[in-house]
C-alpha cells in the first residue's frame, strides 16, 4: 500500500508540473493561455517544451514568464490555430510568408500547408481555406506585370542653422524624418525593408496611409528608389519659417516643410517611351494650369456728375408755364360755338396739387444759401460730398 501511495504521489506531481494557466513572453508580447492549448498538437515545438519534466530548462524573463524569442505579433495566429486547428486571417493579410516561417519554426506542418500558395488550377476555392493574394501566387514572375499606377508623396521637415563663422557644421541640412504617404502596396514595393510600418502595421495593401516613414534620412536615397521603380516627380511645395533661438546671439534656425509628389503610370503593354510621354503630358498640363488667366478689361472709373441747379430750375419753370397755358386754353374752349383746342385734356385736381407742391419746393430751394467757404473741422462724409460736386 505504501508503494502504491508513493506511485500515485509521483504521478500527481508529474501532472501538476506546469500550472493550468501559463503566461508566455513572445518577443516582448505577453500571452496568457491554458496548458492543454499549448500541448494540443503533438510533436510541435510547444508540445515538446511543455511536456518535458525538466521545467528549469525553459527560459524565463524577469517576471518569471516563459520566454520565446520569436515574432510576438504573429504568435497570436499560431496560438489561435492551436486552439481549434483552424486558421482565420484578416482580409489582405500582408504577412503570409512570415507567418509560414513561424509555422515551420513551431513545427506545425498542417498550418504550413494552409499557408503555402496553391499554384495548381485543379484546386477549387473550397480546397483552400485561406487563399493567397494574387501578388504572392507567383513570386518569381516578372515584376513588370505586377506594377500599377499610383502616387507617392514624400514629406520631410528640415532645419538649417546659420551660426557664427566658428561653427563649421552649422550650415548643413538636418532631416529628422522622411514621411511616406500613399497606397500601402506601392510604398512597400518601392522602399521594401527600409519602410518603417510600426505606426500603421495592419494596413491592407489596397488601402492608403500617411503614417509610414523611412528608416534612413537621406532624401537622395529615397529619390533613387523611386526612380528605380519608375516614378517621376510631378509636383513639389515647400514652406519656410525663421525662428530666433536667443535674442542675444546671432544664431538663426530655419525650419522648412517640403513635399514631393511622385507618379508612375503603368499600363498592360506600356513601354518606357510611353511612360516618358505621359510624364511630359503631366508636365505640360501643369504648365498650362500655372499660366495666368487673361486680364479682364479695366472698368471705367465712375465720373461724378455735378448738379446744375440752373438747368433744373429752368425746366421746372417751363413745366409750370405750360400747365398755366393749358389751363387758359381750356377756359376759352368755345368761341362762336367752335372749339379751338379739342385735343387738350382737362387738368385734374391731383395734378394741380402736385404742381403747387412742386412750386413750393422750388421756392424753398431758392432760399437755401450755400456758404462760400466751409470750416476746417468737418466730418468725413461732408468732405467727400464737397469733393464729389466740386464745391
Amino acid at each position: 500500500m505504501a508503494l502504491a501511495d508513493n506511485a500515485s504521489c509521483a504521478k500527481s506531481s508529474d501532472d501538476f508540473l506546469f500550472p493550468e494557466i501559463i503566461e508566455l513572453n513572445v518577443g516582448g508580447q505577453v500571452y496568457i493561455t491554458r496548458h492543454p492549448t499549448l500541448v494540443s498538437v503533438p510533436g510541435s515545438l510547444l508540445w515538446e517544451m511543455f511536456t518535458q519534466k525538466n521545467i528549469r530548462s525553459l527560459a524565463r524573463d524577469s517576471k518569471g514568464r516563459f520566454f520565446v524569442d520569436r515574432d510576438g505579433f504573429l504568435f497570436r495566429y499560431i496560438l489561435d490555430y492551436m486552439r481549434d486547428q483552424q486558421l482565420v486571417l484578416p482580409d489582405h493579410f500582408p504577412e503570409r510568408n512570415r507567418l509560414q516561417r513561424e509555422a515551420e519554426y513551431f513545427k506545425l506542418p498542417e498550418l504550413v500547408k494552409m499557408l503555402s500558395p496553391k499554384l495548381s488550377k485543379q484546386n477549387s476555392i473550397g480546397d483552400d481555406p485561406c487563399q493567397s493574394d494574387p501578388e504572392e501566387l507567383s513570386p518569381n514572375a516578372d515584376t513588370a506585370h505586377i506594377r500599377r499606377s499610383g502616387f507617392i508623396t514624400i514629406g520631410y521637415r528640415g532645419t538649417y542653422t546659420l551660426g557664427r563663422d566658428s561653427q563649421t557644421d552649422a550650415k548643413f541640412r538636418r532631416v529628422a524624418r522622411i514621411m511616406v504617404c500613399g497606397k500601402t502596396s506601392l510604398a512597400k514595393e518601392v522602399f521594401g525593408d527600409t519602410l518603417n510600418e510600426s505606426r500603421d502595421p495592419d494596413r491592407p495593401p489596397e488601402r492608403y496611409t500617411s503614417r509610414y516613414y523611412l528608416k534612413f534620412t537621406f532624401l537622395e536615397q529615397a529619390f533613387d528608389k523611386l526612380a528605380d521603380a519608375g516614378f517621376h516627380m510631378v509636383a513639389c511645395n515647400s514652406t519656410g519659417t525663421c525662428a530666433f533661438a536667443h535674442d542675444q546671439t546671432d544664431d538663426k534656425i530655419w525650419t522648412s516643410y517640403t513635399e514631393y509628389v511622385f507618379y508612375r503610370y503603368w499600363g498592360g503593354g506600356d513601354t518606357p517611351e510611353s511612360q516618358e510621354a505621359c510624364s511630359q503630358e503631366l508636365f505640360s498640363s501643369q504648365e498650362e494650369a500655372s499660366l495666368p488667366w487673361p486680364e479682364l478689361p479695366e472698368e471705367c472709373p465712375p465720373q461724378p456728375n455735378t448738379l446744375d441747379f440752373s438747368n433744373s430750375l429752368k425746366f421746372l419753370e417751363e413745366v409750370k408755364q405750360m400747365g398755366q397755358r393749358r389751363n387758359s386754353d381750356h377756359l376759352n374752349i368755345q368761341e362762336n360755338g367752335v372749339e379751338r383746342c379739342p385735343e387738350a385734356p382737362p387738368i385734374s385736381e391731383e395734378r394741380r396739387a402736385l404742381e403747387s407742391e412742386l412750386g413750393k419746393c422750388i421756392e424753398d430751394f431758392r432760399k437755401i444759401k450755400i456758404p462760400v467757404s466751409f470750416p476746417n473741422k468737418k466730418r468725413q462724409w461732408q468732405s467727400e460730398l464737397l469733393k464729389k460736386y466740386h464745391v
